[in-house]
């Protein structure tokens, strides 16, 4: 436990009021990124405008000042927006507050446990296919605000959205696309005239003026929500029996996609200022972030990768600037709330699109595809397809099963049981490794020995006059129980024709299953050596023979 100290507590030491006003600098220009995504997101995943701004305040500010991390932004992330949307759709806000609250309690005890470097068992290609799956959902999600259409059912899954959508698009609002479009090209075009000010921020000021000056016929917040400027109060989630069971597989789903997207945003900002993270202290803030976003109205909160960077690149040097960052949503909640009800939805909807773009990595796909072999391709495309048609647990769940299928078939392949060529089968010195007696059979095993590649040992089915077998493992890494009930079956049969067995170089690993399962004593010590050469002499003593 004691390496679980939060990246604050280092960073106050030589604090200074330089760094104070980096930090106060970055918080500042951060909010104002926040606060129309935190927006944004929040609709994108099916609760009110305010429950971004709470996530944003009461998880940004816990994450940040708990964090192992010292410049992660944390707050709603679009890698949430489709499964909340899907919660709230099934189980209602109830059903999301105690999964939100059970995903918290186990990020915790992933940390607790040191279950931080395990997110390098999750397959790249897998991180890329459902980020990418997820960026295409999100797209699929706004169509609907962003054409202005209007829907005849209130469709959950992203394929029945996107059926709708097709299914209503003569519905299209001309005014709502004209706004859309408008939103979009400011998302574009406006760098180009400022870094400084936040494009989405000008795009909701200037959308929202138009709306309301030419008095359009376009939904805003405010006519589809009751926007509050209220405080987060705090609310205890319904833990009975039935909700927590009906519940607890989207806590797992929340609870792995926040380990996930925090730990990835956490190794990017290390790339970029030179530092190293504390990913188990990460994962326990974050548990305790999701825990009070769940008991104060919020919905699930990760590191944004976005914001973590737009936190480094204005001066961000300790957890103080998320701090910061999470006060000032607090202000903007209680003074500027209301204005919100005046935001366009297709301007939302434009926000989000660029939200998707920026998420996909296409750029990271296509070189995927033209450099991986073919297996992590379909890796990749499957994980892609299952989570825009299904969802990003059987997305993951069936990828992750397929990678590992793949990689034990790779494993399989590259294990080689293969016998020696001896100089009077060659007709020459090519091949002859070193002198073994005519009654001596060498047979050398390269790679891991397991389930997979067990098939490879061979049978002694044959009188060929051999009286000693040695078995050569210097290449064997690993070794797992089906592999040595094959070696077992060996030794038993060469037992029965009066062959004796000598294995030469057994690895640690393979050593110690040897030892555990009684066959090191029943093969017997001396017939363990160290190498090939003092495993021959073995083989000439039991042989009685010169070479």
């Amino acid at each position: 436990m004691t390496d679980l100290k939060p990246q604050l507590f280092r960073c106050l030491k030589g604090y200074s009021k330089d760094r104070f006003l980096k930090d106060l600098t970055a918080g500042v220009i951060v909010a104002i990124i926040a606060l129309p995504l935190s927006i944004a997101l929040a609709l994108a995943s099916g609760v009110s405008p305010e429950q971004g701004l709470y996530t944003a305040i009461v998880a940004g500010f816990l994450i940040s000042a708990l964090g192992g991390s010292k410049v992660q932004i944390a707050g709603p992330t679009a890698a949430f927006a489709t499964i909340v949307a899907g919660i709230v759709a099934r189980s209602g806000m109830a059903g999301l507050a105690t999964a939100t609250l059970l995903a918290g309690v186990m990020l915790v005890l992933m940390g607790i446990l040191h279950m931080g470097s395990m997110i390098k068992f999750i397959p790249y290609t897998i991180t890329i296919g459902f980020t990418a799956g997820i960026a295409v959902t999100i797209v699929i999600g706004q169509l609907k605000d962003f054409f202005g259409l209007t829907f005849q059912q209130a469709p959950v899954e992203t394929m029945e959205k996107l059926e709708e959508v097709v299914r209503t698009f003569h519905t299209v609002n001309p005014a709502a696309m004209a706004v859309g479009i408008l939103s979009l090209s400011i998302l574009l075009l406006w760098p180009r005239v400022s870094k400084r000010i936040p494009a989405s921020l000008i795009a909701v000021l200037l959308t929202a003026a138009v709306v309301g000056l030419l008095d359009l016929p376009v939904n805003t917040i405010g006519d589809l929500y009751v926007i509050s400027s209220a405080l987060p109060a705090f609310q205890m989630p319904d833990l009975s029996y039935e909700t927590v069971s009906a519940v607890l597989p989207d806590a797992f789903t929340i609870a792995v996609l926040a380990a996930i997207e925090s730990l990835l945003s956490a190794v990017v900002a290390d790339e970029m200022i030179g530092s190293r993270h504390n990913s188990n202290m990460e994962l326990v803030a974050q548990g305790v972030g999701n825990s009070a976003s769940a008991l104060f109205g919020g919905i699930p909160a990760t590191g944004a990768i976005a914001r973590t960077a737009a936190n480094i690149k204005n001066g961000g040097t300790s957890p103080v600037a998320g701090m910061v960052h999470a006060l000032v949503l607090l202000l903007v909640l209680v003074l500027l709330m209301p204005y919100a009800a005046l935001i366009p939805m297709p301007c939302i909807a434009a926000i989000l699109f660029q939200v998707a773009y920026n998420m996909s990595g296409w750029r990271t796909v296509l070189k995927v595809a033209k450099t991986s072999p073919k297996s992590d391709i379909a890796v990749l495309v499957l994980t892609f397809i299952l989570t825009v048609a299904f969802d990003l647990v059987v997305a993951i769940g069936v990828g992750l099963s397929l990678a590992c299928l793949l990689f034990m078939k790779r494993m399989a392949d590259v294990a080689v049981v293969k016998e020696w060529e001896y100089v009077e089968d060659m007709g020459d010195e090519q091949g002859r490794l070193k002198p073994v007696p005519a009654y001596v059979m060498v047979y050398e095993i390269s790679g891991p020995m397991f389930f997979g590649a067990a098939d490879k040992i061979p049978h002694m089915e044959r009188d060929n006059g051999c009286r000693v077998l040695i078995l050569r493992m210097r290449s064997v890494p690993a070794m797992d129980i089906t592999a040595l009930n094959g070696l077992r079956r060996l030794y038993d049969e060469c037992v029965r024709k009066n062959i004796n067995v000598v294995f030469s170089h057994v690895n640690e690993q393979p050593m110690s299953v040897f030892r555990k399962s009684g066959m090191y004593d029943l093969v017997g010590a001396e017939n363990f050596q160290p190498n090939i050469d003092v495993a021959l002499e073995r083989a000439i003593s039991i042989g009685g023979m010169p070479v």
